[in-house]
C-alpha cells in the first residue's frame, strides 16, 4: 500500500539516499503558470540547487487548442520517469469537447487514471493571519484532512455516461471492492500519522456517505467498515454527505480524517476549503502506489490570469506536501526539513500581515508573496 503523506512534523528515519528528485512541471493555463513558477521559487529556495531537478511540460487547455492534445505523450512519458509531478491549473473558458465538458479538466483526470492516483488528499487547515469565516475558531482548531476516492464513484462515468436522443441523459456511479479498500486503508494509516481531532486528540475515520439512500454509498460504508478492524486504534466515525455540510461549519475541530466517494469528497473539500479562506488556501495532492500528483486545490481564474493578482499559497502548500511525500518515499529527512520550514514561512507571513494575497483580504501581489516567503525562508 502506498505510504500516505505525513502531515505531521515526525522526522523521517536515518539512511538517506542522498539523491537529486526530478520535478516534472506542468504550469497549464490562467493563473497556472503563476502559481506553478511561485511554488517552484520557493521550493529552490528552500531545498538549493543541489537537490530538486525541475522540468517544465507541456499540456492543458490552451496546448489543446494549438495541438489537438491536452496531454502530450511527451508529457506522460515524462511524468512517469519524474519522482514527482507540480501542476499549475488548466481550463480556458469555451474550450469545451464536443459533449460540452471542458478539455482542461482532462489533463489531471487522464494523469490520474493512467497512474493510477487513487487517493486525493486535501488538507483543512486554518493557518495564523487568515480571517475565515468562522469566526470563533482559531489556528490549529481546524485542522483535518479530507481523503477522496479519485478513480471511482460519480466520476469514472466521464466520457462514458448515455444520452438517448436529448431526451434521456445516464452516468454511472461505479465502486470497486478494491478501490474502497485501498483508499480505506491509505486514509486509516494517515491518521496514524497525525496528532488527532484538534477537539480531543483522537484518531478519527469519518466515513462520508449516502448509505442510507443508495446501495453503492452502503458498500462503500460496509467495506470501510471491514478495513477498521485492521485500525483498531483509529475511531470509526458515519456521516452523511449532506449533513456533514452542516458538522462542518459547526463543528469542524472533531474532524481528523474524513474520506469520501470521488463526487462527494470533491463537494466537501471545495467547502471545507472555504473555512479556511478559500480556494487559494487549499492545497492537495493525488497519489497512488507509486505517481504523485501536488497542485492547488483551485481553478485556473482566467479572469485575473496575467494581472500578477493570483494568490500561490495553495500551489506553494501542495509543494511542501511533495516535499513530505517524497521524504517518506525516499527516507531523506532533508525534504522533511525543508518542508516543515516553508510550511512555517507561510505561517509568519500570514500572519506578518504585510503580504496577504488579495483573496483572503489583503493587497499583495502573487509575486509580493512569493518574495515575502523566500525572505521568510531566508
Amino acid at each position: 500500500m502506498q505510504t500516505p503523506i505525513d502531515m505531521s512534523q515526525e522526522q523521517t528515519p536515518a539512511g538517506t539516499d542522498r539523491r537529486r528528485y526530478r520535478i516534472a512541471t506542468i504550469d497549464g493555463d490562467g493563473i497556472g503558470p503563476e502559481v506553478c513558477q511561485s511554488a517552484v521559487a520557493v521550493l529552490r529556495e528552500a531545498c538549493g540547487s543541489g537537490w530538486l531537478d525541475f522540468e517544465a511540460l507541456d499540456g492543458g487547455a490552451g496546448q489543446y487548442t494549438r495541438t489537438g492534445e491536452v496531454l502530450p505523450a511527451a508529457t506522460e512519458t515524462v511524468c512517469r520517469s519524474a519522482d514527482a509531478i507540480l501542476h499549475g491549473a488548466a481550463g480556458l473558458p469555451g474550450v469545451t469537447y464536443a459533449d460540452g465538458t471542458e478539455v482542461g479538466n482532462d489533463l489531471h483526470l487522464m494523469l490520474r487514471s493512467r497512474l493510477d492516483l487513487y487517493a486525493n488528499v486535501r488538507p483543512i487547515k486554518l493557518y495564523p493571519g487568515v480571517d475565515g469565516p468562522l469566526k470563533r475558531w482559531s489556528p490549529g482548531q481546524i485542522d483535518y484532512v479530507i481523503v477522496r476516492e479519485n478513480t471511482e464513484g460519480l466520476y469514472a462515468s466521464r466520457g462514458a455516461g448515455i444520452n438517448l436522443r436529448g431526451e434521456v441523459v445516464t452516468d454511472s456511479l461505479v465502486m470497486t471492492r478494491k478501490g474502497v479498500e485501498r483508499v480505506a486503508r491509505f486514509s486509516f494509516a494517515l491518521s496514524r500519522q497525525r496528532n488527532g481531532a484538534p477537539r480531543d486528540g483522537k484518531r478519527r475515520l469519518t466515513v462520508c456517505d449516502k448509505a442510507n439512500i443508495l446501495r453503492s454509498y452502503a458498500f462503500f460504508r460496509a467495506v470501510t467498515t471491514e478495513v477498521s478492524a485492521e485500525f483498531s486504534d483509529v475511531e470509526l466515525d458515519y456521516a452523511y454527505a449532506d449533513a456533514i455540510t452542516v458538522h462542518m461549519l459547526r463543528k469542524p475541530d472533531f474532524y481528523d480524517i474524513i474520506v469520501a466517494e470521488n463526487m462527494f469528497g470533491d463537494i466537501i473539500s471545495d467547502l471545507g476549503a472555504g473555512t479556511i479562506g478559500g480556494l487559494g488556501m487549499a492545497p492537495s495532492a493525488e497519489v497512488g502506489d507509486q505517481y504523485g500528483l501536488f497542485q492547488g486545490a483551485h481553478g485556473s481564474a482566467p479572469d485575473i490570469a496575467g494581472q500578477d493578482a493570483a494568490n500561490p499559497f495553495a500551489t506553494i502548500l501542495s509543494g511542501v506536501m511533495m516535499l513530505r511525500w517524497l521524504a517518506q518515499q525516499h527516507a531523506d529527512p532533508r525534504l522533511l526539513a525543508a518542508a516543515d520550514r516553508i510550511d512555517a514561512a507561510v505561517a509568519q507571513v500570514l500572519e506578518d500581515g504585510r503580504s496577504v494575497p488579495r483573496d483572503i483580504g489583503g493587497t499583495a501581489r502573487c509575486s509580493e508573496v512569493t518574495h515575502a516567503v523566500c525572505r521568510a525562508l531566508k
